[in-house]
């Protein structure tokens, strides 16, 4: 007979993920599998998963891998208290496994290895992002979280990079998406995954706080609308901003954008105001830009308001004169990226899936690079005890080790440059967001081979 779990009480009824609430933050059915697995003594059984993309999102010629640092995190907090082991057998769901099952999850912590591919890096699709190789509980057990932070990190990852390709690197990206991200704890995430994308700040307080930067902003139409109700005219608001944040940028497009440049301009001539940028939010932007520009020809012109890689590139093909974009709602939201974990050996024993359109290859892999005057010439994707071809690189490595992590994570600084330098690596064809054409990753004979077998056996 099952029994309700106790209620939760205000501060369990937080929708915020703290570390000792990792071991939860999974699928019902991963636990269920582990408690099977552990019901016929699999326990000890060495299973080996990989995260990779099926398939690449539409109009995407490339991957960039991100959330690296949060996978790392995650598997050192997975740990499983009296708590919350009451509470699952409270539920009546369990009522049949082995007391072996609590036992293991009592004592549970990660022992496992995890090779990954450096974040900041590019791939292609059926490349492995990330194996785990661990218990088969375990290795089962980690997989919803994992790709909860690696499918969405690395999806926002990839849009910042295209951003960044096609606004080029002297103009100012400023990450605006706090309040279209998928949650509180989303929009923490996109606003790493941008700036280690190549994005320049992000306008999100806390973000910003916790990954030692600064934050930065303009300000909102309301400002310019409430001064101008109680105070009488927009350039009250100007004055009232410019007073307590003196060379702040201006937003100037409430009411018409050339009176309030013009109004501007009036202003820094007569040497009233010391400006370090105005934005625009709407209209015709190219042609705003343009005409703010000539009343304006020393002040930066930031441009927002539903912009992405294709909005930026048609600005600049009409001649638009921007400094800087707000990027904000189609950065941190679209379709999502169809990263899937999926097991491809245990016990030794190399498996694969052969469902129809979603077929797998077996055994562990790697991925072998080889670059060629500045140039990304190709990948072969391989199986892991395979040796590199001459001029080839492998890019998964080890992380962790025995559930012992081998060496800190890498800075921000350093994934993105290392994010600039891959992408600048990619044929033009990777890069092109209208009709992109990845590079052809080969298989090597000793996975065709593998495939090949334990297809036959299937």
């Amino acid at each position: 007979m099952s029994v309700s779990p106790p209620s939760p009480t205000t501060a369990e009824r937080r929708l915020t993920v703290r570390p000792e609430d990792y071991s939860l933050l999974t699928d019902l059915y991963q636990l269920t599998m582990a408690a099977s697995y552990i019901g016929e003594g699999l326990e000890r059984q060495q299973a080996s998963f990989e995260l990779f993309v099926r398939h690449l999102p539409e109009s995407f010629g490339y991957v960039i891998t991100m959330g690296l640092e949060q996978v790392l995190d995650y598997l050192e907090n997975l740990r499983f208290s009296d708590e919350q082991i009451e509470t699952l057998q409270l539920t009546g769901i369990f009522a049949q496994v082995s007391d072996r099952f609590w036992t293991i999850l009592s004592e549970c912590k990660f022992s496992g290895d995890l090779w990954a591919v450096p974040e900041g890096t590019a791939v292609f699709a059926n490349e492995p992002l990330l194996r785990v190789e661990a218990p088969l509980w375990q290795a089962q057990l980690v997989e919803t979280a994992i790709l909860n932070i690696v499918n969405y990190q690395s999806l926002i990852a990839t849009r910042a990079a295209r951003i960044r390709d096609v606004a080029g690197d002297r103009a100012l990206l400023l990450e605006f998406g706090t309040r279209r991200a998928f949650g509180p704890q989303a929009s923490l995430l996109a606003a790493r995954a941008a700036l280690a994308a190549g994005f320049n700040s992000t306008s999100n307080v806390l973000a910003a706080f916790k990954l030692g930067r600064k934050p930065t902003g303009t300000m909102a139409h309301a400002f310019v609308q409430a001064l101008q109700a109680m105070e009488g005219s927009e350039s009250h608001a100007f004055t009232a901003f410019h007073n307590h944040f003196p060379g702040a940028p201006l937003l100037i497009d409430t009411y018409n954008t050339i009176a309030a440049a013009r109004q501007i301009a009036y202003r820094l001539d007569s040497g009233e105001m010391d400006l370090h940028g105005v934005r625009i939010d709407s209209g015709d932007l190219a042609a705003l830009s343009q005409e703010v520009r000539s009343i304006l020809p020393d002040i930066p012109i930031f441009a927002s308001g539903d912009l992405d890689e294709w909005e930026i590139a048609r600005l600049l093909s009409e001649g638009a004169i921007v400094d800087g974009y707000g990027i904000g709602t189609r950065l941190v939201s679209g379709d999502a990226l169809n990263g899937v974990y999926k097991l491809v050996e245990v016990d030794g024993v190399p498996v694969m899936k052969k469902s129809s359109g979603k077929q797998t290859y077996p055994g562990r892999k790697q991925i072998f690079r080889r670059v060629e005057n500045g140039q990304l010439v190709g990948d072969r994707l391989g199986l892991s005890d395979e040796r590199p071809e001459v001029g080839e690189q492998p890019l998964l490595g080890l992380v962790v080790r025995n559930g012992e992590s081998i060496e800190p994570p890498d800075s921000l600084e350093s994934i993105t440059k290392r994010t600039i330098s891959n992408v600048a690596l990619l044929p033009s064809g990777a890069r092109d967001i209208e009709t992109p054409t990845p590079p052809v990753v080969r298989i090597s004979e000793a996975l065709s081979d593998l495939t090949d077998r334990v297809s036959q056996k299937l």
